[in-house]
């Protein structure tokens, strides 16, 4: 690697050099004021990557109103107006609906992957590759197509019934969506130059990296939608929770250096962090449970073509009465408490997006000190780019996928049936009778002379 940014991806160099550990230390170094950069000597290191600082986007109206207080109280005021803004616009999107909240999940998934993709253009100075940055965007389609056409086969059965292409479509899914990447895999091998062997096969590893990153996890965002929009805001709402509460214990109380990833994360930041989130989700989840819009699964109703969120609620949606601990009886003279189960569920969950959770950010922070720059794009004024302020997002998409798998889902009927009415007529007649030999057999139905008294 160390090879490839020297030659600043030209030049046909066969030779492989061996980093030493302080070369390789070196190379950790981000370019930010405050911190040493080079060999000692004044002089810049060989290999740092071309990467242009990140442009100050702060809007006018905001420096000049904050133009007299310091960089660090600007700062601060910066990323609390901006961060309120986008708070007001998360529960705006809220109120507008699943559609409107699944579009502002791809809009954030395509533009994450634009910004990873674009340091990876920069940092190995792709720029004679004729076909990356194409072969990158069609490989980013090819995935959301497979699988957002399984998104659409699970949850919108009953309308692709209806639809002639789309049954075609739905059936062979999985063949097209393998055709399509074949096509671009083949592309690639046709592009390949002599010169450039060794850093398009660094590129081609880059895009599949972001790919598994940002379109696999944003698209588990989605399904965790679907169970139900609890789902989906109470985790989102988490890390926000954490992140600000980090933040500004951090801020006002932070003495205590966390780690070395990112110097101005303190403990102090991440115990009160902890804390404030725990406490806040377990408010939240109480304030949403109380509703069916929140609770009830997401699923499109064929006849309005709209999305449904009526139900009954299940179980951890329904109050229940828990016996405390003798030690808590004996202590606050309660016995019992009634709550919520997923207040139970959302103690996890807080617990989770409050000490891992992080640990996405710290990742991030690695990443962006590995390739010497200091946010993953200038998007967001004080924040940086989207990819910044959802990095812990899609860690934590992937434990609560994971969580609603293991802890809280059982066998859905609705997919269930959908599956049923995509077989052919002998096939759910087959499966009929077997159910009704079996209901019989079990006595849940009356045998085959009692059906007629």
């Amino acid at each position: 690697m160390t090879e490839l940014r020297k030659r600043g991806g030209g030049g046909d160099h066969d030779s492989t050099e061996n980093i030493s550990d302080k070369e390789a230390d070196g190379e950790d170094r981000l370019g930010l004021p405050g911190e040493v950069e080079g060999d000692g000597e004044g002089e810049p290191k060989a290999d740092t990557p071309e990467v242009p600082p990140s442009a100050d986007n702060t809007p006018e109206c905001l420096n000049k109103a904050l133009e007299g207080l310091s960089s660090r109280w600007k700062n601060w005021w910066i990323r609390g107006i901006l961060s309120l803004t986008m708070i007001s616009g998360f529960f705006l999107i809220i109120y507008l609906g699943p559609i409107m909240l699944i579009l502002v999940v791809m809009s954030i998934q395509i533009k994450c992957f634009q910004e990873i993709i674009t340091i990876g253009y920069r940092v190995y100075h792709s720029y004679e590759l004729k076909w990356f940055r194409s072969l990158s965007w069609y490989f980013l389609i090819c995935v959301n197509y497979f699988f957002y056409g399984e998104t659409v086969a699970d949850y919108f059965g009953a309308f692709v019934q209806r639809e002639e292409p789309l049954q075609f479509l739905v059936r062979y899914h999985r063949f097209i969506s393998f055709a399509l990447y074949l096509g671009g895999f083949c592309m690639f091998v046709l592009s390949l130059v002599k010169r450039h062997y060794r850093l398009q096969f660094y590129m081609f590893a880059w895009t599949h990296v972001t790919l598994l990153i940002v379109v696999t996890q944003s698209h588990l965002v989605i399904q965790n939608l679907f169970e139900g929009m609890i789902w989906f805001i109470v985790p989102i709402s988490i890390v926000i929770c954490n992140d600000i509460m980090a933040y500004l214990f951090g801020f006002f109380f932070g003495r205590t250096p966390l780690i070395k990833l990112s110097p101005k994360k303190t403990w102090e930041g991440f115990i009160g962090g902890f804390f404030a989130t725990v406490v806040f989700a377990f408010i939240f989840a109480y304030l949403l449970a109380q509703y069916q819009y929140f609770v009830c699964p997401v699923e499109y109703d064929s006849e309005t073509n709209r999305f449904a969120v009526e139900c009954q609620p299940a179980e951890i949606f329904v109050m229940h009465e828990y016996t405390l601990p003798s030690v808590i009886q004996n202590t606050l003279r309660w016995k019992t408490v009634t709550l919520y189960p997923f207040q139970i569920h959302s103690v996890a969950l807080s617990s989770f997006g409050s000490l891992i959770g992080p640990f996405g950010g710290f990742f991030a922070s690695g990443f962006k000190r590995a390739f010497k720059i200091k946010d993953f794009a200038d998007t967001i004024p004080g924040h940086g780019g989207i990819m910044d302020r959802f990095d812990c997002q899609y860690l934590m998409a992937t434990f609560v996928h994971v969580y609603i798998a293991s802890f809280i889902r059982g066998p859905n009927p609705s997919k269930v049936l959908q599956q049923l009415l995509a077989l052919q007529p002998e096939q759910q007649l087959t499966i009929f009778n077997t159910l009704r030999s079996h209901l019989r057999e079990t006595g849940i139905l009356p045998p085959t002379g009692v059906e007629g008294q």
